[in-house]
């Protein structure tokens, strides 16, 4: 839709279909390159990243939370505690209760694990585009990011 008059403008529709087919080659070009997703399964980084959403749960909760066996997810909260990236600790308000949290390394190891794009590869290809280019770019990319999109069948017409 034009921000100016709220009509679908057949420029609008070539600058998402030109930004669609760009933004695999962004994503290729500028991607971590360090093997980051080989440190951990799907099921431990699920784990993870469900705790960091929901703050500190018992074993069971978290496997009903991600409608996984309470064994399987017993077995993978043992062996992320064995790494150093969650611990137990005793529900204060529920001695009979074992919460399961992450310590600061898994913490960390998240941030981490949520870069996606390569700051270094970034930095030098931003270091070639003059000052206008930069920010126009930063203005260009927070105006999209900004866009929201009411309509569900907005959301993928196709």
């Amino acid at each position: 839709m034009d921000r100016e008059n709220g009509k679908d403008t057949e420029e609008g529709r070539a600058t998402a279909e030109w930004f669609a087919t760009a933004f695999p080659e962004l994503y290729l070009r500028f991607h971590r390159r360090d093997e980051k997703r080989s440190e951990l399964s799907g099921a431990s980084r699920a784990v993870l990243n469900h705790l960091s959403r929901s703050g500190p749960l018992t074993v069971g909760e978290a496997a009903a939370h991600l409608e996984r066996a309470q064994s399987v997810v017993s077995d993978v909260v043992s062996q992320l505690a064995a790494k150093g990236l969650l611990e137990r600790w005793d529900d204060p308000r529920d001695r009979r209760r074992t919460l399961v949290w992450l310590t600061p390394s898994g913490l960390e190891f998240l941030r981490r694990d949520r870069d996606v794009l390569s700051i270094g590869l970034l930095r030098r290809a931003f270091m070639q585009l003059t000052d206008e280019e930069r920010s126009a770019l930063e203005r260009g990319v927070r105006a999209l990011l900004a866009t929201s999109v009411s309509d569900q069948s907005e959301r993928n017409p196709g």
